[in-house]
């Protein structure tokens, strides 16, 4: 498994542009401890967490709960989530492991190679929006515009997360197994929405030790436009 992966990595590393801080792209990876199926998935996260230039974002869900082991990071929020990008789609299906890329590619079950190539095409496409995050205290300093300006709304959203956390599993489709969990997201939230015909300055709370991220994403849930890592 893990030189499969490996090679998938090697793929979009050797296709891309040298590795920049920003932009970053958005890999959200719907999960469960409860899941048979999700640890490779998970294990892939802390793979895509190594290049700069991607955020992995690990949301635990909860609908696996009952079949015998409770999820400890899983939130019914990330169920939500997953079900709207769902219903954007017309769809009345959520999976598990289930990857959505830049708000808009997504990759039921675990597929490195198809991932790696979704990756390639992000990376290569680039965005209009233009993101800069600065950290001041316990506030950050949040500032956008778009070029061309946008005939659209875009939601304003702050993530925070754990970077890492070592599970060992009692009950439950993966009883026995200990697992660590990489960019485990604990909160996202909405901060407003910006109407990008013109520049967008604003602060907001960010207090603690917990990283996180800003994402600038079109109504839907769709296309995620911009996004910065926040340390």
């Amino acid at each position: 498994m893990r030189h499969l992966v490996s090679a998938a990595c090697g793929i979009w590393m050797a296709c891309t542009a040298p590795v920049t801080a920003e932009p970053v792209v958005v890999v959200e990876l719907y999960t469960s401890q409860g899941c048979s199926s999700c640890p490779p998935a998970d294990e892939f996260v802390a793979m895509l967490a190594s290049d700069p230039r991607i955020l992995p974002l690990a949301l635990h869900v909860d609908y696996w709960d009952y079949i015998g082991w409770a999820d400890k990071f899983a939130q019914a929020k990330f169920t939500d989530r997953q079900r709207a990008y769902a219903k954007a789609i017309g769809s009345r299906t959520i999976y598990t492991p289930q990857l959505i890329i830049g708000g808009q590619h997504r990759i039921e079950g675990f597929s490195p190679q198809e991932t790696a190539a979704r990756l390639r095409e992000h990376l290569a496409a680039g965005s209009t929006v233009t993101l800069t995050v600065t950290r001041k205290g316990d506030r950050l300093v949040i500032r956008a515009e778009a070029d061309p300006p946008l005939d659209e709304t875009l939601r304003i959203q702050l993530v925070r997360y754990k970077p890492e956390e070592t599970v060992t599993i009692e009950r439950g489709e993966n009883a026995g197994k200990t697992i660590s969990y990489h960019n485990i997201v604990t909160s996202w939230e909405g901060l407003g929405e910006w109407e990008a015909t013109e520049p967008l300055e604003m602060t907001a709370p960010f207090g603690g030790s917990e990283p996180g991220a800003v994402i600038l994403q079109t109504a839907g849930p769709s296309a995620i436009l911009a996004a910065a890592r926040v340390d």
